[in-house]
């Protein structure tokens, strides 16, 4: 039977995908800690999940281990441990690659792939204690499927770094109960994406962008799969494979 997830941590759900995932877990019946850079919005997500939702928010920058060690703490303060951390904080952008500069590669990295590592690293130790765990990254489908419209070398050199972490750690915590996963998106309606996302519907065979809740699907199926680690598992609508 799937275990009852009572305590999940949001990173980079004050929008899209993680407001979306927030809303799935709380409907679980889930507590949710979530995070973001601007307190207001993350005010706005906890007000449209109803009165009733248990929900705590924290905003911060991801790339400071002092921000992890923060959500671990409001986790097992408001709901007594920490069941599900979800890695989705993350930054995307499309540069030519001899435009790139380090200020680019640093900015990717920092949020992208430190704020994995960092916040993975301070819910480990009471995933540990408790015998049970589920971390869950945010990848890509174009760590492994790049297309030649769409320039993303800078990136790539943090979400591949998220992709490798990922199944090296589901390695050496599967001693401890604890799965680490990889949900890889394709192209999904989000703000990051904007206005013209339906511009992309063709490059799916089945003819259409993702929707937010479609991630926060995989992610929920992910946090209760009690034999899968390691794995990178594709939400891109048939792009990777079935072109």
């Amino acid at each position: 039977m799937p275990k009852d997830i009572e305590s999940v941590i949001i990173t980079g759900s004050s929008s899209g995908i993680g407001a979306a995932t927030a809303k799935r877990f709380v409907d679980m019946g889930a507590g949710v800690v979530l995070h973001g850079r601007d307190e207001s919005k993350l005010q706005a997500v906890r007000e449209s999940l109803g009165p009733s939702a248990r929900v705590e928010i924290l905003a911060g920058d991801i790339a400071d281990p002092q921000t992890g060690r923060k959500l671990a703490q409001a986790a097992i303060d408001s709901f007594g441990r920490i069941d599900v951390l979800i890695n989705n904080a993350g930054q995307f952008g499309v540069k030519p690659f001899l435009e790139v500069t380090p200020e680019d590669l640093e900015q990717f990295h920092r949020t992208n792939l430190l704020g994995t590592y960092f916040t993975s690293q301070a819910v480990v130790p009471n995933m540990i204690e408790n015998k049970w765990g589920a971390i869950l990254n945010t990848g890509t489908v174009l760590v492994n499927h790049s297309m030649t419209t769409v320039p993303v070398t800078a990136p790539m050199t943090s979400k591949g770094g998220v992709h490798g972490v990922s199944v090296a750690l589901a390695a050496e915590l599967a001693p401890h109960n604890i799965r680490v996963n990889v949900v890889a998106p394709g192209i999904i309606r989000t703000p990051l994406i904007g206005e013209n996302a339906d511009d992309f519907a063709t490059i799916h065979p089945l003819g259409r962008i993702g929707e937010a809740d479609e991630i926060a699907q995989a992610f929920a199926y992910l946090a209760q799969a009690e034999f899968v680690t390691g794995t990178v598992h594709e939400v891109d609508g048939g792009n990777t494979h079935a072109r």
